[in-house]
């Protein structure tokens, strides 16, 4: 009786002493806890992402994958998932779970080690915005007491979203719905119950219950989480019995692009880090560039199809690798299968194996072992046997069977390239078609198939590259950019970064500037043979003709739509180097760069493909120098505005007029072009570097290229609005084409990186072409063809086009020709 007495006195004082110790440690730790109320405008590390002016995501960068919801958002059942996982009394309890807290806490005195758990979602908010991970009696003080304040701070709501998106779930994935799209390709909203229990249970360990590294001890803990569920009354028992059944499906997925822009997106994030620093990679950062996705997609595919147009006239160069024969195994493929996961695919080019001839049964038959081969040699040789007389054989089945990187085995028939493959001599010479698959390859030849219609077709990945971009005139804004074919091969973008000789597609501004000086599009010059002794060549220089003819005196429209190079070097020595060089600054072009010598006539100054477009921009946009970009505006974290680009964009509207002019009638405009006038009137206006006459008269010659001279395959778009030029090195080393409309300008360049030869027949308008075109099929669908219209200043008048001075009357070969008006012909050759 006295000791219960005795007991009951000292539970009030142990209480006491309670109070005064819990007193005396909030008071010694409260000075040095963080502040929660930072929690209310957290800031998670967000990564950049990387738009179309569309709004197609093609780019995501940074340390951490996230992607914040709000708890709204967040799907019930797989609140109920985690709530089963890490802390069903989350509702209910103010931050702490006594219970379990006395566990850990008595666990970690008697052994010196924590233990069973003990931490609510609310001390693990706590833990991971404000503390250390080390496993002190005083941080976990510090824990409960942060806890204690986030619930006066906080909603509950609010903590479990800090919860769903602070935690890291391995891969680098923070938060569930990030881990969601990395282990599923899904958001959190779109997954299976069996799924939403698998990311339930990351928390407690992302390693080790990782369903990609770990499959049997994540699906260990899905199934322990859904009983968990079951017997809380979330879910039924045919719901669990269904989702304990469910396979693990996980598998590692990247940032869910819409499509492929690595080149846009890796110069998008490059002028980020510029503009913000680290910065841009965790604060959120919505980055919307110029971009359209219809016209990147389709530069895409013509660069993948012009690569493959140009393979296919030079060869087959064979297999990548030819693997060692397989050791006797279990599993027939296990080397190879690991080659085949560790060799990149590129561009849609898959790594297979050559593992037999004929078409694969359903149940392959391995290829053959070193042992198996042993032993049937051994065999034979025992048995004294020859090798049998094959007599009347069946046609053999060429189709070659192969393993793929998933461990499947299938078909490659034989009229889907292996047939076609001729093998690759030089840049020049093929070699025969092989006439059997045994003749082309080898067992354990490492190759590239596509599959292509339902069926494996043979490929191989290039070994020339390309480059193509497309800009608007009037402002410089980048619609596509491919830097190369395959950015996993090759992260150097030859669009930006290639610089390369542009042939004869610089001439059309040697033509301008001569043009500018007062010649015509109808002055003759004598296309012959010539000779110069040019210092600055430091040899005697005898150019020719692609072809080696000379076609004698030619009128300058018919020189540049035939791409006559004598032409051209006359031209330049007339006009003379240093206003060429000065003229062509007008443009872009870095003069100071340029060597002072009649061969820049031929297009011997390197440019990147982007230098060459933008000066055909003041080709396309009537004569105003615009600058490429390509971040339209950027959007915080919080979908506020921080920048907004403001391009040197051409006004026509806004160039002076001459007072004493007339004023112009007045003419309806559409509410669009209307906002379009009045949006350009506040933005940096252009300026004219090329007269308004010079611009239309180089245009029309341009035009004739396509509908008469090199360029003439571009006829198959049937419009009259584009004009261009093709460009070729010697060499050949590089294929160019550079052409426009009002509305869009593209440059398309196809060569080697090594500048090793592309081959005789090949040229711009052959190589590089149909990339263009392909391209502005697309671009131009809803571009109106409209013909531009002729300035005042421009006269169109009938000449002889032998002479290029005006035509006698009646001639009957008489051609009209556009001059400026103070340039035209005042005598025809009958007055002479």
């Amino acid at each position: 009786m006295k000791l219960l007495k005795f007991v009951l006195r000292l539970i009030p004082l142990g209480a006491c002493g309670a109070v005064m110790v819990a007193a005396g440690v909030y008071l010694h730790l409260s000075p040095s806890l963080p502040s929660v109320d930072v929690l209310k405008d957290v800031r998670l590390q967000t990564p950049m992402r990387v738009y179309t002016r569309e709004g197609d995501l093609i780019g995501q960068f940074g340390e951490k994958k996230r992607n914040p919801l709000p708890y709204d958002r967040i799907p019930p059942q797989f609140i109920q998932s985690l709530l089963a996982a890490e802390d069903d009394g989350f509702f209910d309890h103010v931050g702490i779970d006594f219970m379990g807290l006395a566990r850990a806490v008595s666990e970690l005195v008697l052994t010196g080690e924590k233990g069973s758990g003990g931490s609510t979602l609310t001390m693990q908010v706590a833990r991971n915005y404000f503390l250390t991970l080390e496993r002190t009696f005083t941080r976990k003080f510090k824990e409960i007491l942060l806890s204690l304040e986030i619930e006066r701070v906080l909603s509950k709501e609010e903590i479990f979203e800090l919860y769903f998106n602070q935690m890291f779930l391995g891969h680098r994935a923070y938060g569930f719905e990030a881990a969601a799209q990395v282990y599923y390709g899904k958001n959190i909203g779109e997954l299976e119950l069996a799924q939403l229990a698998m990311l339930a249970g990351l928390p407690k360990a992302p390693s080790r219950y990782n369903p990609i590294s770990n499959p049997q001890r994540s699906q260990e803990r899905r199934d322990w989480i859904l009983g968990r569920m079951q017997r809380l009354g979330y879910i039924s028992d045919a719901d669990y019995q269904q989702a304990v059944a469910a396979p693990v499906t996980a598998s590692f997925h990247g940032a869910k692009l819409a499509f492929d822009a690595p080149y846009a997106a890796e110069m998008a994030r490059s002028e980020m880090v510029n503009k913000y620093g680290l910065a841009a990679y965790n604060d959120g950062y919505h980055v919307y560039t110029t971009i359209s996705s219809s016209i990147q997609r389709e530069a895409n595919i013509a660069v993948d199809e012009a690569l493959a147009e140009y393979d296919g006239r030079h060869g087959y160069r064979g297999p990548e690798q030819s693997l060692p024969p397989l050791e006797a195994e279990a599993d027939p493929y296990p080397r190879w299968r690991e080659q085949l996961e560790q060799t990149r695919v590129i561009a849609g080019r898959l790594p297979a194996i050559v593992v037999g001839f004929g078409a694969a049964e359903t149940e392959a038959e391995p290829a053959p072992t070193v042992a198996a081969e042993q032993d049937a040699t051994a065999a034979t040789a025992a048995e004294g046997l020859e090798e049998p007389v094959k007599e009347d054989a069946p046609e053999q089945d060429n189709n070659v069977t192969i393993l793929l990187a998933d461990g499947s085995v299938d078909t490659l028939p034989w009229d889907n390239g292996p047939a076609q493959a001729r093998p690759y001599r030089t840049e020049n010479i093929r070699g025969p078609a092989p006439k059997s698959a045994a003749e082309l390859f080898a067992i354990g030849d490492l190759v590239r198939v596509r599959r292509q219609e339902g069926a494996w077709h043979l490929t191989q990945v290039p070994d020339a590259q390309a480059a193509l971009v497309a800009l608007h005139p009037d402002d410089g804004a980048l619609l596509s950019v491919v830097g190369g074919l395959g950015f996993a091969k090759s992260k150097f973008n030859r669009a930006t970064q290639a610089v390369r000789q542009p042939g004869s597609s610089f001439k059309p501004f040697i033509y301008s500037a001569a043009l500018e000086q007062g010649w015509t599009a109808a002055s003759i010059i004598n296309d012959a043979p010539v000779v110069f002794e040019d210092a600055a060549l430091e040899d005697t220089w005898r150019p020719e003709n692609d072809g080696g003819k000379f076609y004698g005196p030619t009128r300058l429209r018919w020189a540049l739509t035939k791409s006559r190079n004598l032409v051209s070097i006359r031209l330049l020595d007339q006009v003379g180097i240093t206003t060429a060089i000065d003229y062509a600054g007008r443009f872009g072009f870095k003069t100071d760069e340029m060597a002072r010598d009649l061969s820049l006539a031929l297009g011997t100054h390197a440019v990147t493909p982007l230098e060459l477009a933008t000066a055909y921009a003041s080709l396309a946009n009537g004569g105003y120098r615009v600058y490429p970009y390509l971040v339209d505006r950027v959007e915080n974290f919080d979908r506020e505005e921080v920048f907004r680009a403001a391009p040197v964009t051409v006004c026509r509207e806004c160039e002076e007029k001459d007072p004493l002019d007339p004023p112009e009638p007045e003419v309806e405009l559409s509410m669009e072009e209307i906002l379009r006038q009045a949006e350009a009137s506040e933005l940096p206006q252009a300026e004219r570097v090329m007269d308004e006459c010079v611009n239309f008269i180089i245009n029309s010659m341009m035009q004739d290229v396509i509908t008469r001279g090199t360029g003439r395959r571009a006829r198959v778009l049937e419009r009259g609005d584009i004009a261009g030029k093709t460009g070729t090195t010697n060499g050949p080393t590089d294929a160019w084409f550079s052409g426009y409309n009002a509305d869009v300008v593209a440059t398309a360049w196809l060569g080697f990186d090594s500048n090793a030869e592309l081959g005789k027949i090949e040229f711009g308008g052959k190589a590089a072409l149909p990339m263009w075109i392909r391209l502005m099929r697309e671009a131009l669908k809803d571009s109106p063809d409209v013909a531009r219209p002729v300035p005042e200043c421009i006269v169109n008048v009938r000449i002889d086009p032998t002479t290029g001075l005006l035509a006698s009357p009646g001639q009957p070969d008489a051609i009209f020709e556009y001059f400026r008006e103070e340039n035209v012909p005042t005598d025809s050759f009958s007055q002479r």
